[in-house]
């Protein structure tokens, strides 16, 4: 069997394929770290584990696109090019995702449901380590949620179901938690469903760039990192917690749901470029 017969495996297999192949290179590296770091520094066994999944993810990414698709260019594929009109993308949507996060807050406090406060730690590395954390995750699952897995739906499906899919599958990884934390936080996931639908539009409103989408999501994530590691706001619990956000996850919560549908419309508008 070629490598190139994988390309003829049905969406399932190929995406089991890669999965497993990537988990095969990755755990000799993670369980170690785990056994002799896990329980002395676990943020810091997180940071190195996730940097080594993603380092191993590039490179089977770039051997995924080269023997079975024969594209030498599968980054640029995916929507990641070196232009002016990407980092332009780039920046409208960090600026987009930060924004909606402040305003998002900003009208919770308005109803008097929260109260802000002074952060709690320097602005400008609380503003700095934010960015580059956010950063990171924005381009990491930006490149494999609407990079490489919408890219391989798009195969075997139409646009508009490899859109539903990718935000099916996108919620369902970033809710797998025991069952009593599921109901716990169920409002979460159609949070979760709508931010991964306004992602795959993001792309495709934008020439199939990924660079509003890093954007927008490390905007998202750098917003709520400021607001949260300088604990710069505090509730006031005059509502409950499914309408400001569940564990004070701004998006987990009914206010949090019209937001992003707001933002949802926004991506949705006619673009000029």
């Amino acid at each position: 069997m070629s490598f190139e017969q994988i390309k003829n495996y049905p969406f399932l297999g190929r995406l089991a394929l890669f999965i497993l192949t990537l988990g095969f290179f990755w755990l000799p590296f993670a369980i170690p770290i785990y056994y002799f770091l896990g329980v002395k520094d676990p943020n810091l066994t997180t940071i190195i584990t996730m940097a080594i999944l993603f380092v191993i993810f590039l490179f089977l990414v770039k051997f995924w696109g080269k023997y079975i698709y024969d594209n030498n260019q599968i980054f640029k594929f995916y929507g990641i090019v070196n232009s002016q009109k990407f980092f332009l993308h780039l920046l409208k949507g960090l600026l987009m995702g930060f924004a909606s996060t402040l305003l998002l807050f900003t009208f919770e406090s308005l109803w008097g449901w929260l109260v802000f406060q002074p952060p709690s730690m320097a602005i400008f590395p609380l503003f700095f380590q934010g960015f580059i954390s956010a950063i990171a995750i924005g381009f990491a699952e930006e490149l494999f949620f609407r990079g490489w897995l919408l890219s391989e739906l798009e195969r075997d499906f139409s646009l508009g179901i490899s859109a539903v899919l990718n935000s099916l599958i996108f919620a369902i990884s970033h809710f797998i938690k025991p069952l009593s934390e599921v109901i716990r936080t169920i409002v979460t996931f159609p949070a979760l469903l709508l931010l991964g639908y306004t992602l795959v539009s993001a792309k495709r409103s934008h020439q199939n760039l990924l660079g509003i989408n890093i954007g927008l999501h490390s905007g998202l994530v750098w917003g709520y990192y400021v607001v949260n590691v300088g604990e710069m706001i505090t509730y006031t619990e005059k509502v409950p917690q499914w309408i400001t956000g569940i564990d004070k996850n701004p998006i987990a919560g009914i206010i949090g749901l019209i937001f992003l549908s707001m933002l949802l419309y926004i991506i949705k508008l006619p673009k000029k470029d």
